[in-house]
């Protein structure tokens, strides 16, 4: 009876001294942590604006972690291919995804069956930026504002509008402004923005969606006319044109984002100091001049701000798409 007691308490000191050093082991790693290089994974090719903002997160977070940050780039299948590279990464703080409205927002709606789960497989770290959308019409069109849009629409006018594509943010945006106006018009995808501006601008279609950057030049030339800007704030870039909301259609907002999350699982302490750096450098001048001048604005939300921003977000694209009856392509 003795020696049993005195095993059963051996075991219980054994169990809590086990216990305890497991709970301080992620402490303890993140204390050590970085330790060695961490990468980046943008999902798309290089040059475009998500590659852009990961190169200004990384040199800012090489200076303040003391390790280098390195971009890697993992295009294909609309981002996610690199997404779920991240999803089944180690959860140690050198593999991180710069996450987009493409990867996270729309695919979760409209893929059922993408490799990644959105909410469950990542950790937020920090927001990084967003680009709005600009509705734009071709100048021959005659449409001057979104009310006029509206009303000629609902007048029974035929009107096209082009997109980058089947489920694309310049796609979507239009696709929720039909639905809150209640009103039709004819989607016709491009390739690529680029073909949908010169059709735009030749009156083959009326209108289009494009992000800033791509709007800015046919505005500001003249070969388009700016609408409306499809966020809560009005673009610095397009300071004169009003947002969608401010002529009728409050809490209207499509404006594409970006962010900065982890693998499920990764250290909330090693969570936390990315965090945290990341919206130290959100708010250096020099970083919201690299921010703007890849035409985007700066953000600089935290961890716990992004998790409540991407579940509404999934709610706000998967009414849109429902709405719109949008099948994978």
């Amino acid at each position: 009876m003795i020696a049993a007691a005195k095993s059963a308490m051996l075991n219980r000191r054994l169990a809590l001294t086990f216990g305890a050093t497991a709970a301080l082991a992620p402490r303890a790693f993140a204390q050590t942590w970085p330790a060695k290089p961490i990468r980046i994974i943008v999902p798309f090719p290089p040059g475009q604006s998500t590659d852009i903002l990961a190169r200004v997160m990384a040199d800012q977070l090489t200076k303040a972690l003391g390790q280098q940050v390195v971009v890697e780039n993992r295009p294909g299948a609309g981002g996610s291919i690199g997404a779920d590279v991240v999803a089944k990464a180690a959860p140690d703080g050198y593999t991180l995804l710069m996450v987009t409205i493409s990867t996270h927002g729309i695919a979760p709606a409209i893929y059922p069956k993408l490799p990644y789960d959105t909410q469950k497989d990542f950790a937020p770290i920090a927001n990084i930026g967003l680009t709005p959308q600009v509705l734009m019409a071709s100048l021959k069109s005659g449409i001057t504002s979104v009310p006029d849009l509206v009303a000629k629409a609902k007048a029974g006018a035929d009107l096209n509008y082009g997109s980058s594509g089947n489920g694309s943010a310049s796609h979507l945006a239009v696709e929720m402004l039909k639905s809150a106006a209640g009103i039709k018009l004819t989607h016709v995808p491009f390739k690529g923005n680029a073909d949908a501006l010169m059709a735009l601008q030749s009156g083959d279609i009326q209108l289009l969606s494009d992000a800033v950057p791509g709007a800015v030049g046919p505005i500001n030339t003249g070969k388009a006319k700016a609408l409306g800007i499809a966020d809560q704030r009005r673009s610095p870039f397009l300071p004169d044109v009003p947002t969608i909301a401010e002529q009728g259609f409050t809490g209207f907002d499509a404006a594409p984002w970006w962010y900065v999350a982890a693998p499920a699982g990764t250290p909330p302490e090693i969570v936390q100091k990315l965090s945290d750096e990341l919206v130290k450098a959100s708010k250096s001048p020099d970083v919201i001049k690299r921010i703007r001048d890849a035409g985007a604005s700066e953000l600089g939300g935290s961890s716990e701000d992004l998790a409540k921003h991407m579940a509404a977000e999934n709610i706000k694209w998967k009414k849109v798409i429902d709405a719109a009856k949008l099948e994978p392509q």
